[in-house]
């Protein structure tokens, strides 16, 4: 099943300033999920305040231009009132490590939650994953990429999979050389994100670009993705997730992508009432795909 739908846009917000403090929730910070080395990688934890037996997962990815951002966001909070295990993964950032350090990290995290399922009463057969941006762009990556070895790396808890039921990715890149002649910011410059992601100016590099797309590994399959993107970004251009929609409808995936018409970076330009329903969106496709049992 696909579904293309629109919502014209209408005070520049950031997504999470539309998410309430709600109640029904604890957070565990800096749990530590896995090593590169000798460094840690750490996970935040907001589960529900009465936990259910076999809670269904949803592991949040945050943005920030593979550089910048950080693991201790709110995002998580509406869905861990609502009866969600959340986490919000630390990845390491371009500065730090380059491609693809920063898909072992979140598939790392994946495993993590298979691993201690028991201990915190999880459902392993349902977890769910979404990011915004390079966070996106990751977790959908994870959706189409599932188990596959070249991706897999090895920070913590090996032998478990790392497939997922369901993603929504939030305006995520998909294949950097296609975003070159867009309009907007360089994106071949050898300090763009793209280019210090992966360590070179991408068009030295094709192969790392085509290692990085999610749609590079779809196949019949894949989870169901929810894709959400402003029309108008002029950072990741719209075309992006019109991308990724095109290569999972041909692969027969369950796909809706929802076009944020005039819609700026972060659905920047888009009114309040948008947001509260981008936000009820994932919230429904979440309730949907993650709770319903076979």
């Amino acid at each position: 099943m696909s579904r293309v739908h629109g919502a014209a846009a209408l005070v520049p917000l950031l997504i999470t300033t539309c998410y309430a403090q709600p109640p029904g929730f604890t957070t565990t910070r800096d749990v530590v999920f896995g090593r590169a080395g000798t460094r840690e990688l750490h996970l935040d934890i907001d589960q529900p305040a009465n936990p259910g037996a076999k809670m269904p997962v949803i592991v949040y990815i945050h943005g920030g231009a593979f550089k910048f951002g950080s693991y201790h966001g709110p995002e998580d909070h509406p869905l861990a009132a609502a009866g969600f295990f959340c986490v919000n993964v630390e990845y390491r950032l371009s500065g730090e490590a380059i491609w693809p350090a920063q898909i072992y990290d979140c598939k790392a995290a994946i495993r993590w939650l298979r691993a201690n399922a028991a201990a915190y009463h999880l459902d392993v057969d349902r977890i769910g994953v979404w990011g915004h941006s390079a966070g996106g762009q990751l977790a959908a990556l994870i959706g189409t990429s599932g188990d596959v070895p070249e991706l897999e790396g090895d920070s913590g808890n090996p032998g478990f999979s790392t497939k997922v039921a369901c993603v929504v990715d939030g305006f995520g890149p998909t294949n950097f050389l296609r975003m070159v002649a867009e309009p907007g910011i360089d994106r071949a410059a050898a300090r763009a994100p793209a280019s210090e992601l992966l360590g070179k100016p991408i068009e030295e590099v094709p192969e790392l670009v085509k290692q990085a797309d999610p749609c590079t590994y779809v196949k019949p399959g894949c989870p169901p993705f929810l894709i959400q993107h402003g029309t108008a970004d002029m950072v990741v251009p719209f075309s992006q997730s019109t991308l990724l929609f095109d290569t999972l409808i041909a692969a027969g995936a369950d796909v809706t992508l929802h076009a944020v018409g005039g819609a700026g970076h972060g659905f920047s330009g888009a009114d309040p009432s948008t947001h509260a329903a981008l936000n009820a969106e994932v919230m429904g496709f979440f309730r949907q795909h993650l709770r319903a049992r076979p």
